[in-house]
């Protein structure tokens, strides 16, 4: 039996965002997350859709934010070190803005929602690191600022907690999402042409 969403309830428009007419956000895609304490299940499988996701976005002209959580000297996301740094497969251009948060929500304390608002794009495509943190986080704040974000799963992943298997996280991550923040598409292929 499959539940009525609180998307559809609302009656909130089910069709996934476009290259052509979005804005793509890029979240956490950082070296901290392929090693260490902090290494995800699935990570490069996701890194490798995020990156056809980015050359599909920047042959489109999408605009591109990326965004890096700064956890402070010595951490895991010390962002003046190598492991907090963005994994060079995804690495901005020059024209590709980088928001530095500290939230798992990535408008909150940033400039990320004027840059947005910049880009001049209601819909924002989202992918990052991980699924069940600040990629939830910042498609609920996208959501409730009144951006129509759209999430590509496979270019997503997460890390086990406790005794709850990291697949699990993620599957549970997209279906709160799916049931009323976004829309969510398995790959960057099923993104609205």
């Amino acid at each position: 039996m499959t539940s009525t969403t609180l998307r559809e309830l609302n009656g909130f428009d089910e069709t996934p965002a476009s290259l052509t007419n979005s804005t793509l956000v890029l979240i956490d895609y950082q070296n901290t997350y392929t090693q260490g304490v902090m290494e995800l299940d699935g990570w490069k499988p996701a890194l490798d859709a995020a990156a056809e996701l980015l050359t599909a976005a920047r042959a489109a002209g999408t605009p591109v934010i990326h965004v890096i959580n700064d956890g402070g000297k010595d951490t895991p996301y010390d962002i003046t070190t190598g492991i907090g740094r963005i994994h060079p497969q995804l690495s901005p251009t020059p024209d590709e803005p980088t928001v530095v948060k500290s939230a798992p929500n990535a408008f909150v304390n940033t400039d990320l929602a004027e840059l947005v608002d910049a880009a001049g794009n209601t819909n924002l495509i989202i992918a990052g690191f991980m699924t069940h943190m600040c990629v939830t986080f910042t498609t609920e704040g996208a959501f409730l600022r009144g951006n129509t974000p759209t999430v590509v799963a496979n270019a997503c992943a997460t890390r086990p907690l406790g005794d709850i298997a990291a697949a699990q996280l993620h599957t549970s991550a997209l279906a709160t999402i799916t049931d009323l923040y976004g829309i969510v598409v398995p790959t960057p292929n099923d993104l609205n042409a």
